[in-house]
């Protein structure tokens, strides 16, 4: 009976026994298992690390180089732009400055005034063709361009009472326009071919207003006197003296 007894607990010991021996090398197994499976996947961790962070490099490198290209790019445009923009607004500004150096230059919306009676330059001379005409001439003296509207007033001798009449047929279809330095000619007939003008005489001064003016310009007459009756006319200002002389 404890034979039997102790075969028993001697059995029931050696099947615990090798239970714990199985579990043990079970164990072991696995642990050694997990600790290959950690080292791989540490070592993949690893390999693949420095993969990304090769591919955020080269990434971030080409955006940059991208950026920079563009940055280039853009500078250059606006560079190029810039000195066309600035080489057209200096050749805009030397043409205004040579425009404003211009004698006589006048804006577009700027009028162009009379004739300064006092800067214009007036004469008078005999002609030959035809009988009993002289010439008046007015030379623009001022720096700036102006205008001769109608035609001259004239005042021969100090106790004249009008003006001499004008020659209606004489009008030009636009006003005359003298740049500086430029003339205009009005002809005067001062006395009738065949002496059939009235009230004849002797006269041995001129006086000359100009439309636009209050003051008058004394003009020298030729061989200081001229004979004057009422057949006296003068015509409108006329750019070409050859018209002026053509009544």
């Amino acid at each position: 009976m404890y034979a039997t007894a102790f075969r028993r607990g001697r059995t029931v010991r050696t099947i615990a026994a090798s239970i714990v021996a199985v579990a043990a090398l079970s164990l072991t197994a696995a642990c050694g298992g997990d600790g290959d499976g950690g080292s791989d996947n540490a070592g993949k961790a690893n390999s693949s690390a420095p993969a990304s962070s090769g591919g955020r490099d080269a990434g971030t490198e080409k955006g940059t180089d991208a950026a920079n290209g563009a940055g280039e790019s853009g500078t250059a445009d606006k560079g190029d732009k810039g000195d066309k923009g600035g080489k057209s607004g200096a050749a805009d500004v030397k043409d205004a400055k040579a425009q404003a150096q211009k004698p006589g230059a006048a804006s577009d919306d700027e009028p162009i005034g009379d004739c300064d009676i006092n800067k214009t330059v007036l004469s008078v001379q005999n002609v030959k063709n035809p009988i009993n005409h002289m010439l008046l001439k007015a030379t623009n003296g001022a720096g700036v361009d102006c205008k001769l509207v109608g035609y001259p007033s004239l005042k021969f001798g100090a106790d004249a009472q009008a003006a001499t009449p004008v020659n209606e047929d004489s009008k030009p279809q636009s006003v005359v326009v003298l740049a500086p330095g430029e003339s205009a000619y009005a002809g005067i007939t001062t006395s009738a071919a065949d002496g059939s003008g009235d009230e004849g005489s002797k006269i041995d001064s001129l006086e000359v207003f100009i439309d636009g003016n209050e003051d008058s310009a004394k003009v020298e007459l030729p061989g200081g006197s001229v004979f004057v009756d009422s057949a006296a006319r003068v015509t409108y200002w006329q750019t070409d003296l050859q018209d002026a002389l053509s009544w």
